[in-house]
């Protein structure tokens, strides 16, 4: 057991090691660079999944105080900071998700990029250079024993995602006709989007993490979850709130915009302008889980000094959720790109995660998360495994046709698939999988855990009596179930039921088995993956991971009873909602109205615009900054600074031509050359007095005595 955990430190070591080895030496050689990519990760899921075994053998008492190897960092006068490794239940169920699903990815990504193929991305190698840093940092972040590592790892995936996102954001017109100037640009909006959304709220964690270590003079999280560090915090007053409160809710706000809540959702939908591993990458296993991921680790900070049904940080967190989830699936309603309605769905799942924590249910929100990151990859894996057969279809099509009218094509267009399910089977049943999973339809992997998180609710609700945040909670979560349930129906029945609404989709094939196998592995675990903790089987996630924060006296994890009445109305709506989807679309035509649109009206509209966030952040902020900025650069360049230094230089330039003038007339010529030349006038009238002849000398000598003796004569 101990082996295991002394390589901890390998599991994000590996995938760096890979990235460095990638960016150094086999860039050049793309086989080889992806199997290092692969290795490295394969690599850390191995020892990963030692780590997970060793702490279930290990029993509760790894699973509460955890195993620590510190390394010492930056002294701090008489301290030395300490920046290390733990693994404890709740890291070792992350360990068991995280990098697995990252090795799925990884071994896609070789079909999805076309390894070997004519069609072959020329930057092939730089991909998976890209992506295993971006494991690194994920899995950084859930072994460290500290709140600054943590941040170090959250930065560094914070920068992965604008180089994945923004991939194709350049392209070479020889090499790269896979991409054109379109997504060139698209690509380069959508990776300055999220790095600027995410740094918002990145500024935000970065100062609570600041305040913290300021009162405390620790960002161990043993340290600071002990009673006494949480009741110090709470004597702080802060803003008028214990400080505490404060610190917690700055560090929601970085878990915001990460994960990618309400308001700071935005950056999400847009990152589909990356390659179709990148969006699994991010919004299944990695970087958006790591929004809620910070919320479970620090959930005392949210706690303390509080019960839990009246922490005011815990409550933002279940309404920011609640508002998310809804507001998200609601959305997904109306999008025709197949991956902008999973990238939605993930909004709105991260909504029900952080409906969980807000509960004050550390290990619902957690379990949702791990079953979500299985499913939710295999949807967004599922989803390129479509556009790529799509893509394949439209260039066979292209091929054989002597015109160009496909030249429009949109392959990741709903409207245009139909009838998928008999060109692409090994596609389609995982994908059936993934979306009942998502659904939650029994006894599929999200069916345990979002309806763990609506039993929460609905048992806070009856224990409370009155119509308090609990019961919106779960009718927030209810209702999004069957809108999601809904709009995953019509995707289903658009993508795969019908007849082919485009000759693309006639002529496309199904997917290589680099791709296509990831997708029934992961769909193994969509479906058996909740049984996990299933109630039936002792809730084992309670019993394993749910006693880390039992340290602090704060965070309690007990499950609460498996409510029949609760899973049925969730079944029901789930059920109702998917089989409507698929009744209203499954024999859409190309060309007709919507009918969601039909019976909508406006509100489809709205939806389809999605709320009109983008434009009213426009609005309100992007246009005003523009204007700001304009001001500035006119103050500088137009108005004030720049003719005030200009005004200066012109003088400096009058003054130094002035200077120059006196100096050349006045100093030069008259003083320096003219007492020169009045010397040398000087020296040649008394040269001529030096003839070296005596008898001039004699001369003048004789007319100089006759001078003086007519003087003197002349006034004697």
């Amino acid at each position: 057991m101990e082996f295991f955990f002394n390589l901890v430190p390998l599991i994000p070591l590996l995938p760096l090691l890979a990235f460095a080895v990638i960016v150094l030496f086999t860039h050049r050689k793309n086989r080889l660079s992806s199997n290092i990519a692969i290795g490295g990760i394969a690599l850390s899921t191995l020892i990963s999944w030692g780590v997970v075994l060793a702490t279930i053998l290990g029993g509760e008492h790894v699973q509460v105080e955890g195993w620590q190897l510190p390394v010492p960092w930056l002294p701090t006068g008489t301290t030395v900071f300490s920046v290390g490794f733990a693994v404890d239940g709740f890291t070792a169920a992350m360990l068991f998700m995280v990098p697995f699903v990252c090795a799925m990815i990884f071994i896609y990504s070789q079909g999805y990029m076309n390894l070997g193929q004519p069609n072959q991305d020329p930057r092939y190698a730089r991909f998976f250079a890209y992506i295993s840093l971006f494991a690194a940092g994920m899995l950084g972040l859930v072994v460290a024993d500290n709140l600054l590592l943590l941040f170090i790892s959250w930065e560094l995936m914070g920068l992965c995602s604008y180089l994945l996102i923004g991939f194709w954001s350049f392209r070479n017109r020889d090499t790269e006709q896979h991409i054109d100037e379109a997504q060139v640009k698209r690509a380069r909006a959508a990776a300055l989007k999220a790095f600027i959304t995410t740094r918002i709220g990145d500024v935000l964690l970065f100062a609570g993490i600041a305040l913290l270590y300021s009162y405390t003079g620790s960002l161990n999280f043993r340290e600071i979850f002990r009673p006494e560090t949480l009741e110090h915090l709470q004597e702080i007053s802060l803003l008028g709130q214990p400080a505490v409160t404060v610190i917690a809710l700055l560090a929601f706000g970085g878990a915001v915009g990460k994960s990618a809540q309400f308001p700071l959702h935005v950056w999400l939908p847009d990152a589909m302008e990356g390659p179709t591993p990148v969006s699994a990458l991010i919004h299944a296993a990695t970087m958006v889980a790591a929004g809620v991921y910070l919320v479970a680790r620090t959930l005392p900070l949210f706690i303390a000094g509080f019960e839990v049904a009246h922490a005011p940080a815990l409550q933002w967190v279940a309404v920011i959720g609640a508002i998310t989830a809804f507001f998200g699936a609601t959305i997904g309603l109306a999008q025709d790109d197949i991956k902008r309605v999973l990238a939605y769905s993930t909004i709105s799942q991260l909504g029900y995660m952080m409906m969980g924590l807000g509960l004050g249910s550390l290990v619902a929100g957690i379990f949702h998360l791990l079953t979500h990151a299985f499913f939710k990859a295999l949807l967004f894996l599922g989803s390129g495994s479509v556009i790529h057969g799509m893509e394949h279809g439209h260039h066979k099509v292209a091929h054989h046709s002597d015109h160009h009218a496909q030249d429009d094509f949109n392959a990741n267009d709903m409207k245009v698939m139909g009838g998928l399910r008999h060109k692409m089977p090994r596609t389609f049943w995982p994908y059936m999988a993934g979306t009942l999973a998502l659904v939650g339809i029994v006894p599929f992997a999200g069916f345990w855990s979002k309806d763990e998180i609506l039993a929460e609710a609905f048992h806070l609700f009856q224990e409370s009596g009155s119509l308090s945040l609990p019961f919106w909670v779960w009718l927030a979560g209810t209702l999004g179930a069957f809108i999601t349930a809904l709009y995953m129906g019509r995707q289903i029945a658009l993508v795969f039921w019908g007849e082919p609404r485009h000759e693309a989709a006639s002529h496309a094939h199904e997917s290589p088995n680099s791709m296509t196998v990831p997708l029934m592995i992961l769909a193994v675990f969509a479906l058996i993956g909740g049984f996990a903790n299933a109630p039936f089987l002792g809730s084992f996630l309670h019993h394993f991971m749910g006693e880390v924060h039992e340290a602090s006296e704060v965070v309690h994890s007990a499950a609460v009873p498996f409510s029949l009445a609760v899973a049925g109305i969730s079944t029901l709506a789930a059920l109702l909602g998917l089989l409507s989807g698929w009744a209203i679309y499954r024999n859409y035509r190309a060309g007709q109205v919507e009918p969601f649109q039909r019976w909508l009206g406006p509100v489809f509209i709205l939806l389809r615009n999605k709320y009109y966030v983008d434009e009213l952040y426009h609005l309100v902020f992007i246009q005003p900054a523009v204007w700001l900025a304009d001001q500035v650069f006119n103050f500088d360049n137009r108005w004030v600074v720049d003719p005030l230094v200009n005004l200066v230089g012109t003088i400096g330039r009058v003054a130094s031509e002035i200077t120059r003038v006196f100096d050349t007339v006045a100093v030069d010529s008259w003083m320096v050359e003219g007492t020169a030349k009045a010397f040398n006038g000087l020296g040649d009238a008394l040269r001529h007095t030096q003839t070296g002849r005596v008898q001039n000398y004699l001369l003048v000598v004789s007319v100089t005595v006759l001078l003086l003796l007519g003087l003197y004569m002349a006034f004697l």
